[in-house]
């Protein structure tokens, strides 16, 4: 049993000391595999169709296609206390030629719920997004965002509030240090 444990051991030292100096003669076939290997990924650039690369030029948008020109896209609430909730609606008009339908709007965090103009809004008419933001459990400067993608060019819009947000009435720390509560 002893010869058996000390010949398994021996063995997995000779097979771990041949395998770690494998590379021993192979350093300059190894770099030139990895220059070329680097030149071929360099040369060959990754296509996303969603950024526009340098000098392209964006395309330009459809004629027919609907346009949604908002009066405001960013809203300034100022500062609220912690645990209020803040609501705006942003209006928008439909300046293009055809229907525009919005197809989704989300938030950058549960905080902020959207709603959103279900029917399509035809040219010429106004459509509107409503946003609440709660502010319970968030502090200092917020800057909550919503995305709406729509049936425009480009598909993605995006509006957004800022404002401040105070701590609630109840004190933490000042200079004479922490305040207890009883």
């Amino acid at each position: 049993m002893k010869k058996s444990l000390i010949l398994a051991a021996s063995l997995a030292v000779a097979v771990f000391t041949t395998s770690c100096d494998n590379s021993a003669g192979n350093d300059t076939v190894t770099n030139n595999e990895a220059t070329a290997s680097q030149a071929v990924v360099q040369s060959q650039p990754v296509e996303n169709p969603n950024i526009a690369t340098e000098g392209e030029v964006a395309a330009a948008p459809s004629e027919n296609a609907p346009v949604m020109s908002f009066e405001q896209t960013e809203y300034d609430f100022g500062t609220v206390k912690q645990g209020e909730v803040v609501n705006h609606t942003f209006e928008f008009t439909n300046t293009g030629s055809t229907p525009l339908i919005i197809e989704n709007a989300s938030a950058t965090c549960g905080c902020t719920v959207p709603d959103w103009t279900r029917e399509p809004v035809a040219p010429g008419k106004k459509g509107q997004i409503a946003v609440q933001f709660n502010t319970t459990g968030k502090m200092g400067q917020q800057n909550p965002t919503v995305t709406v993608r729509a049936n425009t060019q480009p598909d993605i819009v995006k509006v957004s509030m800022k404002g401040n947000v105070e701590t609630s009435s109840i004190p933490t720390a000042g200079a004479d240090g922490p305040v207890r509560r009883n």
